[in-house]
């Protein structure tokens, strides 16, 4: 597969919405339900509604159904579903899902996308295929979100739930997506009270790995 061309690097800093995201991104992941409402209610006017939405969308990818389920819930307390503009249902297209997922894909993974889906099809067929077009086109393809913050919030997703196989190949993908290494620092930096000592640790190895120090 031709791979896209290197992105240009964007978001020189985590500005303050993104900052916020990403923590929320962590604590659906692996904060109880209180910990996750009073983080709703704290989003509330800092993160983009359509940001949160997203974010919500995506974690049953990274925090499974259960918790982006009880996620949801505490943010519909605060933003009801008719404020939703996007129609709840869409039609399936899984021809233009798995062309969106395989571009998505190649853009997060560069280098190692061959090798990712050479991989993932030794696992099984059907996760290759649903990793492409369920969670790589029907998901982190969408619009509201763009693919570089999407890749932030699946570090944070990966760093709480001390996933660190799939950690290191985002924090590959967020620099791949364009991401400025500065910012990817500042990422962890704001997940460091949200992980604690042991678990911020070793996210911080990884990233040192990737950079190559």
């Amino acid at each position: 597969m031709t791979l896209p061309a290197p992105p240009a690097i964007i978001l020189p800093e985590l500005d303050d919405p993104t900052r916020a995201l990403v923590r929320l991104s962590a604590l659906v992941t692996a904060a109880t339900e209180p910990e996750v409402r009073e983080a709703m209610i704290a989003a509330r006017g800092v993160i983009p509604p359509d940001w949160v939405e997203e974010l919500l969308l995506q974690s049953y990818l990274f925090a499974g159904f259960p918790r982006t389920l009880n996620a949801t819930r505490e943010w519909r307390r605060l933003r009801p579903l008719s404020a939703v503009t996007e129609a709840a249902a869409e039609d399936a297209d899984l021809e233009r899902w798995r062309a969106q997922g395989e571009a998505t894909c190649a853009r997060v993974y560069g280098a190692m996308y061959d090798r990712l889906r050479t991989n993932i099809r030794g696992l099984h067929p059907l996760l290759d295929d649903w990793m492409i077009t369920d969670g790589y086109g029907k998901v982190l393809s969408r619009p509201g979100l763009d693919l570089p913050r999407r890749e932030l919030c699946i570090v944070a997703a990966c760093a709480a739930a001390a996933q660190e196989r799939q950690l290191h190949s985002h924090l590959h993908g967020a620099l791949n997506v364009g991401l400025a290494p500065r910012v990817i620092d500042q990422t962890l930096e704001a997940l460091a009270d949200l992980l604690g000592p042991d678990r911020i640790a070793s996210a911080h190895r990884l990233w040192l790995h990737v950079r190559g120090k």
